[in-house]
């Protein structure tokens, strides 16, 4: 939806540097580095210097930073990404997004609010000029 499709968010998928299990579950902080995956079920918060996937089948209620993510299972919370967020179809997330980039594929339900932080940020909004015309114009 929004991004440019042939741009991947996970650079190196196949090397997993921290995961969670399908039969796990974990309360508290985790401080990770490089890609982490859930599978399982995580509650607390999460500071991620890589990437995180948050598998089909996870549930997750933590608020995250992290530099990319893909949502395919539940997740709620706030998120707050360097770069970009992938919403998959059967991805759930309820909560507030603060991210580069936002794509959310067809069936994925989401819940929040979005903030786009990059380039256009920094631009100052542009007025809107009225029409003069139409301003005094009566239409009786």
């Amino acid at each position: 939806m929004f991004g440019k499709k042939d741009e991947p968010i996970i650079t190196n998928s196949d090397k997993i540097d921290t995961i969670l299990g399908k039969n796990a579950k974990f309360t508290g902080t985790i401080k990770a580095s490089g890609l982490m995956r859930i599978e399982g079920q995580f509650d607390g918060d999460m500071e991620c210097d890589g990437d995180l996937i948050v598998g089909e089948g996870a549930k997750v209620t933590a608020n995250v930073k992290a530099r990319n993510a893909i949502v395919a299972g539940a997740y709620e919370g706030n998120i707050c990404l360097d770069g970009k967020l992938e919403l998959k179809n059967t991805g759930k997330l309820t909560g507030d997004v603060k991210a580069a980039g936002l794509l959310v594929e067809d069936g994925a339900f989401f819940n929040g609010k979005c903030e786009m932080k990059g380039e256009t940020q920094k631009s100052e909004p542009i007025p809107i000029k009225k029409n003069k015309s139409a301003e005094t114009s009566n239409p009786t």
